[in-house]
């Protein structure tokens, strides 16, 4: 039995790296796999061609993006698999392990699998890949640790007030992440001095904010 899949990663080692492992499957299946290194020549692919059904599609979390579609990551990828590609089946794969991002891919992406690349060796690949197809849900073993324990704090935070403190803890300045969001330097402002009286902090810089993201394990 043919299976078609479209892998979306940026890094071609990587995919060969999959498409390796997925050939090992015991079923026999044969994997047919369409690539796309970036945000741009997956949209086309997923928008495009609708006789090419994808069995699976793998979408990496971390992607150049697509600008002109206001596509910033993998993330973004999900809504058009769902409006184009509706019997596809989505595993997101990430090296992020804040519970902001993991909150925002399960609550946005919904996807049927999400698997963390530090949880992940080749045979827990292999089985998720199988369990899958066969109709089920996986996720890795921190992000059903987390699912457990989802915080509180995480799902009172709207999506900017989250990537801001995201974008932070990656170290990135104000001016950055005004381009990353697509927020004017007030916008991003306005949304810090929001972060700080959700914390509950009076004065203090992104240092502070940083600080007691942490201490609430958001990040």
């Amino acid at each position: 039995m043919k299976l078609n899949i479209l892998m979306i990663d940026d890094h071609p080692a990587i995919i060969e790296g999959y498409k390796a492992i997925l050939s090992f499957n015991k079923k026999g299946y044969h994997i047919n796999t369409t690539i796309a290194y970036d945000c741009e020549s997956a949209y086309n692919i997923i928008t495009g061609q609708p006789e090419n059904e994808f069995d699976v599609i793998f979408i990496d979390m971390n992607l150049p993006g697509y600008v002109e579609k206001k596509i910033q990551s993998g993330v973004d990828l999900v809504s058009l698999v769902r409006k184009h590609r509706p019997n596809s089946k989505i595993i997101v794969l990430t090296s992020h392990t804040e519970k902001i991002v993991i909150d925002r891919i399960l609550k946005v992406a919904n996807p049927e699998g999400l698997l963390l690349k530090s949880d992940v060796r080749s045979e827990d690949f292999l089985n998720a890949f199988m369990a899958i197809i066969g109709g089920e849900q996986c996720f890795s073993e921190t992000v059903l640790k987390y699912k457990a324990i989802v915080p509180e704090e995480t799902k009172k935070l709207d999506y900017y007030n989250q990537q801001i403190i995201l974008l932070l803890s990656q170290g990135l300045k104000t001016k950055t992440i005004q381009e990353q969001l697509c927020l004017s330097k007030s916008a991003v402002d306005k949304r810090k001095v929001a972060i700080k009286i959700f914390f509950g902090i009076d004065k203090g810089n992104d240092e502070d904010i940083l600080r007691e993201a942490r201490k609430q394990g958001l990040i």
